[in-house]
């Protein structure tokens, strides 16, 4: 990464604020659905994004991957998994915007770094380096801050939050680019999506037939802005180093926050104000613990010849508690 022309850097950071922005402005395009359920935008969703990847892979020309994954039905499994998954988030995320819950969405993808962090110790057995576990107790905490202002659990940031960090977990397995990735579970989820719009024009519930022209184009353009922040974030990752994409990442939750405090108005009481502050903390913590590490790693790599030859271990045993921080990929509502 440190070697590419500042030319290509800069293209990768643009591509990122453009990935971590549209995602961030979700909140502002769902409400324009409306008469539209949060059911049916989610079908819509899943229908109109799957054109919308065809398209851009006929055009890419990148299609060896898809016989292969065919041919592995272990691989097809975990995609069902990632499609259920990533469904379950989107259908959650829609409703919590139309119903004025920005706020705790956002919520929902500033905690997800830390249900990442945790699930990896619970089902994969990573160690986490002290300050780590620092993070995820603040987090906890915050929880339970959230849950005594709420009067309630705030369960709309639990499911985001625990839903997008399997989907991260299912897709390394599955171990598929992004656009690649996106095509094949939608693929999954067309046939079920587009039996549940026909049964709405059945039932005359279809709004894309009765609301005008203008509602038909932006229901389908779900599938536009579904798949272009993904390809935007695919041409950042190429260019720029890891631990930049983890800080861009915090853009897009940042975004919802300020929209559902300053556009849409919601409330804040102190209470919340304060579990938002211990989470903000917990982030923090957990990124400058990351940016730490990963100095820490790059020194010891340009040691002299015979230095590195005698800290091999020590490096590669750093690497993988570097490889525990945040995963910027999991930042996509």
């Amino acid at each position: 990464m440190t070697g590419k022309p500042s030319g290509e850097r800069r293209i990768g950071l643009l591509n990122g604020f453009a990935a971590y922005g549209m995602w961030g402005l979700f909140p502002l395009y769902f409400p324009l659905l409306k008469p539209a359920g949060p059911f049916e935008v989610l079908a819509h969703r899943m229908v109109w994004s799957l054109l919308v990847v065809v398209l851009a892979l006929v055009v890419l020309r990148r299609w060896r991957w898809a016989g292969e994954l065919l041919r592995q039905p272990r691989r097809l499994a975990l995609i069902a998994v990632a499609a259920a998954v990533i469904a379950v988030n989107w259908g959650v995320y829609i409703w919590a915007v139309n119903n004025d819950r920005v706020v705790e969405a956002s919520l929902g993808y500033f905690i997800n770094p830390l249900v990442t962090i945790a699930m990896g110790v619970l089902l994969l057995k990573e160690r986490l380096r002290p300050v780590q576990w620092a993070a995820v107790g603040v987090g906890a905490g915050a929880v339970v801050v959230l849950t005594v202002g709420y009067g309630r659990p705030p369960w709309i940031s639990l499911v985001l939050a625990f839903s997008f960090a399997t989907y991260g977990l299912v897709k390394k397995k599955v171990n598929l680019s992004g656009l690649e990735s996106l095509a094949a579970e939608t693929a999954l989820q067309f046939l079920p999506a587009t039996g549940y719009l026909i049964w709405l024009a059945s039932h005359g519930d279809a709004t894309i037939l009765t609301e005008g022209p203008g509602h038909a184009a932006m229901l389908a353009g779900t599938g536009l802005v579904t798949a272009l922040p993904l390809i935007c974030f695919g041409a950042a990752a190429i260019r720029v180093p890891l631990s930049t994409l983890g800080l861009l990442q915090y853009l897009a939750p940042v975004f919802q926050f300020l929209l559902g405090v300053l556009y849409f108005g919601e409330a804040m009481p102190p209470e919340r104000w304060a579990g938002f502050a211990l989470v903000w903390l917990a982030l923090s913590l957990l990124t400058w613990d990351a940016l730490r590490s990963a100095r820490r790693l790059r020194a010891e790599i340009s040691r002299p010849a015979a230095t590195i030859a005698t800290g091999t271990t020590s490096a590669a045993r750093k690497a993988e508690s570097v490889a525990a921080g945040p995963d910027p990929v999991d930042a996509k509502p």
